[in-house]
């Protein structure tokens, strides 16, 4: 399997995306294609001494900045790394697309390579977030700021299947963030998106508050992109700042460093599950192909992860599944001929 790596959107620069390439040819049995200037990919291969055969280059001449608004991918930048990786997903060529650029302009490439997937309405990132029972997904985290009730219900519909890969569940359990568990808590939207997920085959458990999110009583959590990235970013600097404050505690007194080769294990399993090179990257679903976003600052652990995450969802077929389910939920949603009106 060939997974198309954008390697020139990185905060870092290509040597953690190369790095990362490299780890995951050797540990996830995979071919990466590099995107990207061929002049300094090639020179940054041979520093870091990378000669596998696995890993490939496609020359792209241009690069789409952080700043870069993501609509001139579209107008202007054709022959960048992004565009161009996810043309290779649309030809066939490469299984998937991963990214740690920018993510609006993944998004538009996306959107104009690939195309929505039949019936989905707009597509949403999903991220993987740490529970106290395991993981759970939370989706849309930044795709969409505003949405209606039935955007809510397609997120739920693609989340479902993301979980029931991810977590090898077949039933995975849906909640719907809102301010209360009550169903008549909420705004409009979420009220009536509430209606339409507890009239659809989902396993479909109500509402949940935002203190529910990392306590492992849902495996998908719905909101908008809006909610959702606030959410994230700050559930981000939340556990940041504890782990800060935490080494600072430890550091600042003599029974913290007496004690820290008593904790250091406990502390190091805290800190794999909350770091989100562990993860990867978060897939945008509900288009037609694998595209998986990655933080600019990623990692090569984090590559590597991202591009393992996004072979097994080229493997799995979860796009297709995706519009299955998509497909299915539009034709329930008709009234039939006999039916009345």
């Amino acid at each position: 399997m060939k997974i198309a790596l954008d390697a020139m959107g990185s905060d870092h620069g290509p040597a953690p995306v190369i790095e990362g390439a490299l780890q995951a040819a050797q540990e996830c049995d995979v071919e990466v294609l590099l995107v990207g200037d061929e002049t300094i990919l090639t020179a940054e291969c041979r520093r870091l001494g990378c000669t596998d055969s696995r890993i490939s280059i496609r020359h792209a001449s241009q690069v789409v900045e952080m700043h870069e608004s993501p609509a001139a991918v579209a107008r202007k930048k054709r022959d960048s790394s992004i565009w161009i990786a996810t043309e290779l997903v649309k030809s066939g060529e490469a299984s998937a697309v991963v990214s740690p650029g920018n993510t609006g302009a993944s998004m538009v490439a996306s959107f104009f390579v690939l195309g929505l997937t039949k019936g989905v309405e707009r597509p949403a990132i999903a991220t993987s977030l740490p529970t106290l029972t395991g993981t759970a997904i939370m989706l849309d985290v930044g795709a969409n700021v505003d949405c209606t009730a039935q955007h809510l219900a397609q997120f739920a519909i693609m989340g479902n299947e993301y979980g029931k890969y991810l977590f090898g569940k077949p039933n995975p359990r849906v909640g719907l963030l809102s301010i209360g568990e009550e169903d008549s808590k909420g705004n409009e939207v979420t009220k009536e998106a509430f209606k339409l997920l507890k009239a659809s085959s989902l396993n479909f458990i109500g509402n949940v508050e935002g203190r529910d999110v990392y306590s492992g009583a849902t495996d998908v959590v719905v909101c908008d992109g809006f909610i959702g990235n606030v959410a994230l970013k700050i559930s981000e600097g939340v556990a940041d700042t504890i782990k800060k404050l935490l080494l600072k505690e430890i550091s600042g007194s003599f029974f913290g460093r007496l004690a820290y080769p008593l904790i250091a294990k406990p502390l190091l399993n805290l800190k794999k599950k909350i770091d989100y090179a562990e993860f990867g990257g978060a897939p945008l679903l509900g288009v037609n192909g694998i595209t998986m976003i990655c933080h600019g600052r990623s990692s090569a652990k984090a590559i590597k992860n991202a591009i393992r995450r996004a072979k097994g969802l080229a493997e799995h077929r979860v796009d297709e599944l995706i519009r299955r389910d998509i497909e299915e939920s539009l034709s329930q949603a008709k009234p039939t001929e006999d039916a009345p009106v």
